[in-house]
């Protein structure tokens, strides 16, 4: 039996254009269960697909996107003629409308790595649909029946001890085209801390339990308001935060690098999570405040993973990416710029205005955010900022706020604006407000856009003069003459006017100008 797991995450409608240097670890998670069992199994993009002949000799297909990727999961399914068609990822979290919209047969809800399990055992490993009385045994399922979807109970959220006893593939990277060049998610940690609540368009009774309750307090709301900001879905999905160990994640990132990756990073809603599951076990960690970050175990990984030779002689990165402010104190940003300095590392704003942050459920407020990014400046690092446009709650006032937000922000040493669209989510507090219309309908939008791109073009001007150490990726598809790369340490793309086929090399390049606000141009300087 063989296994085809299609990654679509971000394609939307066919093509990924603002993520192609962007690799995510669910898919090789779920390659991991396979190949635990001796089943092999092969993760391809969903591009290739749409743009080739369909792979042969797979007994299964399994799709993972989110919910902007139904139209090209639809287009793969369309052309899949073996055996089940699975679908999971943050799609399924409203699960009829993946299976009906993509044709797949079974959606998996939420973590999968147990569900998957107990579907092998029921005869998914044969390359068979288990009977629908099989399928009505296993947790965190939705299928087609005779009458209609069914879903079954949802599974509740892993223990870190069974999150930690499966193992991603680290061999399945090979399956995706950019693998030597793009950022690989390797997770450290899964799970959100922020079980604050959404108080817009709620009849909230303020009772107060979800900012000021215990931890097992926390956990639910009386009015079952989901938790968390409220254009997220994460807590909801996969519960409070459970960290991996360190040593796995070590041994992970070190069998990448020998398959030829370069760029890591180490994935987690917030990275600051990490090891505080331990500081309040066996309570589930449900206070995105308190206690302080785990220095002690943050610590231990960051110099572990400092300590492999491709880190030290710097022809391989590690990265950080998400940050709440709330837990980024002194202590914090100077553990951080210990290990990290000169590395790009992203920190939510969302919003400018300190009521509409409230009223969202945010963890932490805009006055935090900014005294975070001047800390985490001071300590050597690279800030950049996310914000949201259109969302719930969005007047000229907010607007105003957020456009001081994001030109203060830079005041305080942030390095790039980070601008996103408001979505609808299933199993968010806003899954009923209609997602956010394009800047170019909405004047408030606009300004936001224009704000953050005026910043965007002033750091990328600084930029000119310095040099960057980059690994190429591939050929411009505008240009032929000029190759594709990306910094070691993340940061805008660069291209490099050359002939050599140097894709999957690590070189330093000289920042000679600027192409656009996504865009620098460079020039070879020396090669590694």
């Amino acid at each position: 039996m063989k296994a085809l797991i299609v990654d679509a995450l971000a394609s939307g409608k066919g093509e990924r254009k603002a993520t192609r240097d962007a690799i995510g670890a669910g898919p090789r998670a779920i390659a991991g269960i396979f190949e635990s069992r001796g089943i092999e199994a092969s993760i391809i993009e969903a591009e290739t697909i749409l743009t080739g002949d369909f792979p042969r000799g797979f007994d299964l297909l399994l799709t993972s996107g989110m919910t902007g990727d139904i139209p090209t999961i639809r287009k793969v399914v369309s052309r899949w003629r073996g055996g089940p068609a699975l679908i999971g990822g943050p799609v399924t979290s409203n699960p009829e409308q993946a299976l009906r919209k993509t044709g797949c047969e079974i959606a998996v809800i939420g973590e999968g790595e147990e569900t998957l399990s107990s579907l092998l055992d029921a005869g998914l490993s044969r390359g068979e649909l288990p009977d629908e009385n099989s399928l009505r045994e296993i947790r965190g399922l939705a299928f087609n029946a005779d009458n209609g979807v069914k879903m079954t109970q949802l599974r509740r959220v892993m223990p870190r001890q069974t999150l930690d006893g499966f193992t991603p593939s680290t061999s399945a990277i090979k399956g995706y085209v950019l693998y030597r060049s793009a950022r690989v998610y390797v997770e450290v940690l899964r799970g959100c801390s922020n079980y604050h609540r959404a108080l817009l368009g709620r009849d909230c009774e303020s009772c107060g339990i979800c900012r000021n309750g215990d931890l097992v307090e926390r956990y639910d709301c009386p009015l079952g308001t989901p938790p968390g900001c409220g254009y997220c879905s994460v807590p909801s999905l996969y519960g409070p935060p459970k960290s991996r160990s360190a040593s796995r994640i070590k041994d992970e990132i070190v069998a990448l690098l020998g398959e030829g990756v370069s760029r890591v990073v180490l994935s987690a809603p917030c990275f600051l999570d990490y090891g505080r599951d331990l500081l309040v076990e066996p309570k589930p960690l449900t206070d995105p405040r308190s206690p302080e970050p785990n220095y002690d175990e943050i610590e231990k990984l960051l110099s572990s993973l400092a300590d492999i030779p491709r880190m030290r002689d710097e022809t391989a990165a590690f990265m950080i990416e998400n940050l709440k402010a709330s837990l980024v104190t002194e202590k914090t940003a100077k553990l951080l710029g210990r290990y990290l300095a000169s590395t790009p590392v992203s920190i939510g704003f969302e919003t400018g205005s300190e009521a509409h942050s409230e009223l969202m459920g945010r963890p932490s407020t805009p006055r935090e955010t900014l005294r975070a990014i001047g800390r985490l400046r001071r300590a050597g690092m690279k800030p950049y900022v996310y914000f949201i446009h259109g969302l719930p709650g969005q007047t000229e006032e907010t607007v105003d706020e957020t456009v001081k937000a994001i030109e203060g922000s830079m005041d305080e040493g942030a390095e790039r604006t980070i601008l996103y669209r408001f979505q609808s989510l299933p199993m968010s507090a806003f899954s009923e407000y209609p997602s956010a219309p394009p800047t170019i309908r909405d004047s408030g939008s606009r300004r936001i856009h224009e704000a953050a791109t005026k910043t965007n073009m002033r750091a990328k001007d600084n930029m000119v003069g310095k040099i960057i150490r980059v690994v190429v990726a591939e050929r411009y598809d505008r240009d032929k003459r000029l190759l594709v790369a990306y910094p070691l340490k993340h940061g805008p793309v660069v291209l490099i006017e050359s002939p050599q086929p140097w894709e999957g090399k690590v070189i330093d390049v000289e920042v000679t100008g600027v192409a656009s606000e996504r865009i620098i141009r460079g020039k070879p300087v020396a090669m590694f």
